[in-house]
């Protein structure tokens, strides 16, 4: 194989945008870095993209990535799932990888069933923890499932490539190291042109991205009313954060969806994340990974506090004007 691309390696796919390569590559690629030794393989970082996309790759290595692959040409400048998974397909095909991992982005979500079903293995999306079977040496992808009351742990025994979707922040990007350096190799597109046509793109409104947030305040059913929800977004004011919330709060139509958190929401990794009357179920808690949580609640049973550093049982509003006092707002 060229340049020491061999069979059996550990790939990323590795989403780009118009500004660059999108951060939950980083991520993954740090993931892929800690996995490799125990399945004995390489990173492969995988690119597939315009003009442009082999310098990108080069730059990889300092994320983790030992080898970089690329489909380079003026004709995949636009994010297009159909053609982008025909020429994965045949870069899988030509070089036979063990596993794939893919950010479960928009564009990721609908890519990996595309190329899974090309390719005819399995695919585990959404995971929140990746690790390696120290006996066989397969992945270990887990995920919620159930409607998120257990966590399953799941194993590609047969198909090849194991793929597997990652939420954005699930794992933390890794420090990049300018020293290290890989190859990298350009393809010629395999794909045919695709059926799809662009006709305009549209930018994203001015809605902020809660994953971006280094402070979140997050209101669950137990906040206590429409009162307490403008404290609430009074103390991430104050805190230069964010106001979040579970999925209860956005169904019933006072939250909008972009502030939801957990496993049909969004993983978010702030410093800290104030749970003010959030229950703590595994649907919610898939997506906090932040550094401290503090939680507030009236039950002294809610699974909220096994999650806490810093547990109140109080009333939320009782909570919330003590802390605005305290803040000064």
């Amino acid at each position: 194989m060229k340049s020491g691309i061999r069979p059996g390696g550990l790939w990323v796919f590795c989403e780009q945008s118009e500004s660059g390569v999108r951060s939950v590559s980083f991520e993954l690629l740090g993931q892929a870095a800690r996995l490799a030794p125990a399945m004995k393989t390489a990173v492969t970082a995988v690119l597939v993209g315009g003009t442009g996309t082999g310098a990108r790759a080069a730059s990889l290595a300092a994320y983790g990535a030992d080898s970089a692959l690329c489909v380079e040409d003026d004709a995949l400048n636009r994010p297009d799932e159909l053609r982008c998974a025909g020429e994965l397909a045949a870069l899988v095909e030509a070089y036979r990888p063990a596993a794939l991992l893919l950010g479960a982005t928009a564009f990721g979500r609908s890519l990996a069933p595309r190329l899974a079903a090309r390719l005819n293995t399995g695919l585990t999306a959404d995971c929140t923890a990746l690790d390696v079977d120290p006996n066989t040496g397969l992945l270990l992808q887990t995920r919620p499932a159930f409607g998120g009351n257990i966590m399953a742990t799941i194993v590609c025994l047969d198909s090849r490539p194991q793929m597997a979707t990652v939420r954005p922040k699930v794992f933390a990007a890794p420090a990049p190291d300018p020293t290290r350096r890989c190859a990298v190799v350009v393809e010629r597109p395999a794909a045919p042109e695709s059926p799809v046509e662009l006709i305009e793109r549209i930018a994203a409104g001015g809605e902020i991205n809660i994953g971006d947030a280094d402070v979140l305040v997050s209101v669950g059913q137990g906040i206590g009313g429409a009162e307490n929800i403008a404290l609430a977004k009074r103390i991430a004011k104050a805190l230069r954060g964010a106001l979040s919330a579970s999925r209860p709060m956005v169904d019933a139509g006072l939250i909008p969806y972009a502030r939801q958190v957990g496993q049909t929401g969004k993983t978010v990794s702030p410093r800290l994340y104030i749970a003010l009357g959030i229950s703590g179920a595994v649907q919610h808690m898939a997506g906090v990974a932040a550094q401290t949580i503090v939680a507030v609640n009236t039950d002294p049973d809610a699974p909220i506090f096994r999650y806490a550093h810093y547990a109140v049982r109080c009333d939320c509003g009782a909570f919330l004007r003590e802390t605005l006092e305290k803040l000064g707002g």
